[in-house]
């Protein structure tokens, strides 16, 4: 045997040995356990779901993140964040018991057979998949499987008297994490951030390269809703918009040196130019510490909601079946030392009510129901005063516009009626929207959401069991119209086109927008 071979054996065996010894000690009590079970319990057991329900209940006294996944859990979070799973590369949606292929995704192999948005799905492996009430993830199941692999559709296509049959061959599609990428005036970009998964990166240098070719001297990030992902991905993104040699975050666990700080590593392509960071409730860890680090070293102004509020790091360990444990094994921090993690002493229930708490308390539509205790003081490297401890304050706050709300509003998200309705009218009036806008910066500029389109809105909630209410018209009308008019250029073109529409009319963007004019950036002192 290889004596370095050998020496490494020696090392490791004891290790290996003190760990059982020490499993065979706390686990005696759950091996006897599982053994009375299995041996004189009334019933036959699974015993496997047993072990499984223990296991989560174990971690649930821990902290909220701390969670177990099955196999197939697993997977399915780790997918977005991979940023590409294998597939015939289409979007769809399931329009009155069928399948309607809303996009292609481009380079995917589907748009290589020429299907295309608006076609049905009628027949998946000759099998008819029309009102038989599948879900999307029966869907999934069906057209999902291994690159190389082929599956056969037929689909229906307006116009046209027969099916036409397609034999699919499936490839690695990509999942992308960035929404958004336009320039909102000659000198203004704007990237929205979805994610941030294995390909954020990628994305957001593309992203930036091509807003620079355009004439880009400012930037808005807009991580608004975005919920967190790779700590990575994170401290590269600040890499682009910071000089080198700055401490973005840092981690630390329970044991003494276990400290890992995180630095800007080289030239950016965006380290001059004024940047905004948009946040809100619903943005979370990954976000928080791009927010962070750009507040901290006052590189940017941030502007929104107070963020989500966590602060800590979890690690996967994978058990022999496949499933795996994500343990919370340190906490992060900004660069002046706060660690923005929320509370969580009152169990997962209560944590996870928090939004509703704030909600509740006026947070999100007043700043001075927010209040932060003086031990929770920090200071960024130009002194201006942050704080710790339950998510990222930003700058500049923004209230929630509730003006618009009403409960006919409520009760048409609650159907989904805005998604089904663009859907169904995109689907009969494809070929008309195409005819008479030929692309996008016509329709965004020309198509108008008439007093008809409305009707037809409201009759479609009638049938949909939304009684019609004239007040709620009244008080949401504008932002029906709104929406409607942005989820049809979603429809026709994609998301980006969705928030080029929509953006227009959102208060964060609008803001971010009138600080790019002003002299804050001055007089904040940031570097810029």
């Amino acid at each position: 045997m290889n004596r370095l071979l050998l020496s490494a054996l020696l090392l490791v065996l004891p290790f290996f040995a003190n760990a059982q010894r020490y499993a065979n000690k706390e686990t005696e009590k759950l091996d006897y356990l599982l053994y009375f079970l299995n041996n004189n319990y009334v019933d036959t057991l699974k015993t496997d779901e047993i072990v499984e329900e223990g296991i989560r209940s174990m971690l649930k006294k821990l902290d909220p993140h701390s969670i177990y996944l099955t196999k197939e859990e697993l997977k399915e979070m780790d997918e977005p964040l991979v940023g590409n799973f294998d597939g015939v590369g289409i979007q769809f949606n399931i329009l009155e018991d069928t399948i309607v292929v809303v996009n292609t995704i481009v380079g995917g192999p589907s748009e290589k057979l020429g299907i295309l948005a608006g076609d049905k799905i009628v027949k998946i492996e000759n099998e008819v998949v029309a009102g038989i009430k599948l879900k999307n993830k029966d869907v999934i199941s069906r057209l999902r499987g291994a690159r190389g692999t082929v599956v056969k559709v037929s689909i229906f296509r307006r116009g046209e008297k027969n099916m036409i049959d397609y034999s699919i061959t499936r490839d690695k599609i990509p999942l992308t994490s960035i929404d958004a990428t336009y320039m909102l005036d000659k000198e203004t970009g704007y990237i929205k951030l979805s994610r941030f998964s294995a390909t954020s990166s990628e994305e957001f240098i593309d992203g930036l390269t091509k807003l620079k070719e355009e004439g880009m001297k400012n930037l808005i990030i807009d991580l608004t809703g975005n919920g967190g992902g790779y700590l990575k991905t994170a401290t590269d993104i600040v890499d682009q918009v910071m000089p080198e040699n700055n401490l973005i975050t840092y981690t630390k666990g329970r044991t003494e040196g276990s400290k890992v700080p995180y630095y800007t590593t080289k030239e950016g392509l965006f380290e001059k130019g004024k940047l905004v960071v948009l946040i809100d409730e619903g943005s979370a860890s990954a976000s928080e510490i791009v927010s962070g680090a750009v507040q901290d070293l006052d590189r940017g102004i941030i502007i929104g909601r107070r963020s989500f509020g966590k602060g800590l790091v979890q690690n996967s360990f994978p058990f022999p079946d496949g499933s795996a444990m994500r343990l919370t094994t340190a906490r992060y921090y900004t660069p002046s030392g706060r660690c923005i993690q929320k509370p969580y002493e009152n169990g997962v229930d209560d944590y996870y009510d928090d939004l509703n708490t704030r909600f509740r308390h006026g947070e999100f539509t007043n700043r001075d129901s927010i209040q932060f205790a003086d031990s929770l003081k920090y200071y960024t490297t130009g002194k201006r005063l942050v704080y710790g401890g339950g998510g990222i304050m930003p700058d500049i706050f923004i209230p929630l516009d509730t003006t618009e709300n009403s409960k006919y509003l409520t009760d048409v998200y609650r159907k989904g009626l805005f998604n089904k309705f663009t859907l169904k009218y995109v689907d009969q009036h494809r070929a008309e929207i195409n005819k008479n806008y030929p692309d996008f910066k016509t329709f965004k500029a020309n198509f108008v959401v008439s007093d008809a389109i409305v009707e037809e809105f409201v009759a479609a909630g009638e049938a949909d069991e939304i009684k019609r209410d004239e007040e709620g018209l009244k008080t949401s009308g504008a932002f029906i119209r709104r929406q409607l008019k942005a989820l049809i250029a979603n429809q026709v073109w994609g998301t980006s086109e969705y928030y080029q529409t929509i953006n227009d009319y959102n208060p964060i963007v609008k803001e971010a927008l009138n600080q790019m004019k002003s002299d804050n950036f001055k007089k904040l002192k940031l570097k810029f």
